[in-house]
């Protein structure tokens, strides 16, 4: 199966960085705007409480959206997610800025990447400050502590395959 390989490789990518002594990693990688952990602790949801808001009433459920690998968005996602476009990239950005423009700024969005272990997720701090730049002011970043697959697929939550 396709999301198995794909997911294997981020594993193995995982267990690749977590070999790495911090001192040897960029400091970009453990602080900073670029990281993951730049994203305040109080944005951050995790993913029993984002599946109990999505199991929820239909007008209380956020925006979620994909900011990571449209590869990844294809072969699973969260039911009922959208892809926007990978943060780290400036065509990912213009993306996720067009299918956010016209909505209201108090609109309760989500955004979740899941390619890799969240100290190197380079996708989801950027979205984050781009959200936030552009004023919108509840948006929480799902903390997926390991990937998508082991925190979300693995642990029984919904999904979704395709487009």
């Amino acid at each position: 199966m396709k999301t198995r390989t794909i997911l294997k490789w981020a594993g193995a990518a995982t267990l690749g960085a977590m070999l790495l002594a911090p001192g040897k990693m960029h400091a970009q990688q453990w602080s900073g705007p670029g990281s993951a952990f730049s994203i305040p602790h109080e944005a951050l949801v995790q993913p029993a409480a984002l599946d109990r808001l999505l199991r929820g009433p239909k007008a209380e459920r956020p925006l979620v959206l994909q900011v990571g690998s449209h590869v990844l968005f294809e072969e699973a996602h969260i039911a009922g997610a959208e892809y926007a476009g990978p943060g780290s990239q400036e065509t990912g950005l213009a993306a996720l800025r067009e299918r956010v423009q016209g909505l209201a700024r108090g609109t309760p969005i989500v955004i979740y990447c899941g390619c890799c272990p969240w100290n190197h997720c380079p996708n989801i701090a950027p979205a984050y400050r781009q959200l936030q730049e552009m004023g919108f002011v509840h948006v929480r970043a799902l903390l997926l502590a390991e990937n998508f697959g082991t925190d979300w697929m693995n642990k029984g939550y919904p999904v979704a395959h395709g487009r």
